[in-house]
C-alpha cells in the first residue's frame, strides 16, 4: 500500500475549499483531498476519508453495497445480570431512578 490514498468520499471533489483548488490559470479544478497513510499495518477511518462529512457521504451512498457483503441475519446478544435499579431523592425533593445493567464476562463462563 502507497503511503498516500485519495479520499474515497464520491463528493469529495465538489467541495470549494482552497486545498483543493489545483491546475494553472484558466484550467481550475476541485481535486479530492490526498491522505498519508500513517500506520499502514492498521489502517483506520481516516486513511481513507479526509473528514467525516467525505466518510459520512461514502456511508450514505454505498451503505446497501456494504450490507450486502456481511448481512446480519440475526441479532447479536450480550449476557446481563439483571439490572438493578435505584431509586434516588435529591435535596430539593426530586426523585429519580438509575439502572445498572452488568455484563457477565464471557470467559468466566466457559466451562
Amino acid at each position: 500500500m502507497s503511503s498516500h490514498v485519495w479520499c474515497h468520499g464520491p463528493l469529495c471533489h465538489t467541495y470549494s475549499t482552497q486545498d483543493r483548488v489545483r491546475g494553472s490559470k484558466g484550467s481550475k479544478v476541485l481535486r479530492t483531498r490526498k491522505i498519508k497513510v500513517y500506520d499502514l499495518d492498521n489502517p483506520h477511518l481516516y486513511s481513507y476519508f479526509c473528514s467525516n462529512g467525505c466518510y459520512n457521504d461514502f456511508a450514505n451512498k454505498y451503505v446497501e453495497q456494504v450490507i450486502r457483503i456481511a448481512p446480519r441475519l440475526e441479532p447479536l446478544e450480550t449476557k446481563i445480570e439483571d439490572p438493578k435499579i435505584t431509586r434516588h431523592t435529591t435535596d430539593w425533593g426530586h426523585t429519580y431512578t438509575t439502572t445498572q445493567i452488568n455484563k457477565i464476562d464471557r470467559e468466566s463462563n466457559v466451562g
